[in-house]
């Protein structure tokens, strides 16, 4: 049985611990802000945004991340320490898809450099050649997961023609073509914008790289959604400043925060974000119902939604 359920001061990077404690007012069992070693042994599970060395050793049965991606989590340990990790995945289609729709159509009606102008006080009309619309465009969305489809679904709605990449081909709705993983450059060669919505693995580590960047079109956008690390950095900037990619959208990185060092910051072409894709003011209540329904599965010697170990 569950008898008290922790709260990691960590979650705060994305909302105030006390809303989610609020929003798990119906839980059965007992939920706790926990801010030391002494309050984390007391409970069977804890929801956290960051992980820490002193989880393995306080008793967890379960421990809960409020990210879909759980990369910083040591699967091995956690097995090996009897505890169950599950994650956030299945929540965020629709923030990720219209905030990557958000990116498209800055960048199809100029309105980053609109943007930019304002804030210079610059009247400034685009060249004539340079604005276009998504209609007709085409959009490769590099992993078809839950983020994956909340983006085609939106992109397909804008009339935007959509393939996409997957381990395993089958359909998809809002989808033309589904390609495997093993025919990326394929994929993306005519693509006007290639978003990645991939989890962070050994086979998606430096999946962008010198070779990918030389298919893309010159005039093609990449935007990253997925991990930072699923992107070579340092291939992605050598691509922008030859002028071999048209720009990129860019919510997550291998450093965050960004380094202030960064030449990113200074590229006009692109928009940095700081990982806030799925943002929204309901996030919390969004997590306290893949709590809840968990507590209750724990209770019932039931599998868990979720489960990533």
């Amino acid at each position: 049985m569950v008898s008290q359920v922790g709260i990691h001061p960590s979650i705060e990077r994305l909302f105030p611990p006390t809303v989610l404690r609020d929003a798990l007012s119906d839980v059965d069992a007992a939920v706790r802000i926990v801010g030391t070693e002494t309050a984390l042994g007391k409970c069977d599970g804890l929801i956290t945004f960051e992980y820490d060395e002193a989880f393995l050793s306080a008793g967890l049965d379960w421990i809960h991340s409020i990210q879909s991606g759980v990369d910083r989590f040591p699967f091995d340990e956690l097995e090996d320490h009897g505890v169950r990790l599950t994650n956030s995945a299945g929540i965020h289609g629709d923030t990720v898809g219209e905030t990557v729709a958000g990116y498209m159509l800055q960048f199809a009606r100029g309105l980053h450099h609109h943007r930019t102008n304002q804030t210079e006080g610059e009247w400034s009309y685009p060249e004539w050649d340079s604005a276009f619309t998504l209609r007709g465009s085409t959009l490769c969305v590099v992993g078809l997961g839950t983020l994956g489809r909340g983006v085609a679904m939106r992109a397909d709605a804008l009339g935007m023609d959509v393939v996409g990449v997957k381990r395993t081909p089958t359909p998809v709705d809002h989808v033309d073509t589904v390609y495997p993983t093993t025919e990326l450059h394929e994929a993306i060669e005519d693509a006007r914008f290639v978003a990645l919505a991939v989890p962070l693995t050994d086979r998606t580590r430096g999946l962008m790289a010198e070779s990918e960047f030389e298919a893309l079109r010159d005039d093609a956008y990449l935007i990253n959604v997925a991990r930072g690390a699923v992107v070579d950095q340092s291939a992605l900037v050598g691509a922008l400043r030859s002028e071999a990619l048209a720009g990129a959208a860019l919510d997550v990185f291998e450093t965050e925060p960004l380094p202030a060092a960064s030449p990113l910051w200074g590229m006009e072409n692109v928009v940095v974000t700081p990982h806030t894709a799925a943002a929204t003011h309901e996030y919390h209540r969004r997590i306290a119902a893949l709590v809840q329904e968990n507590v209750r599965r724990l209770n019932g010697e039931e599998e868990l939604a979720n489960q990533v170990v």
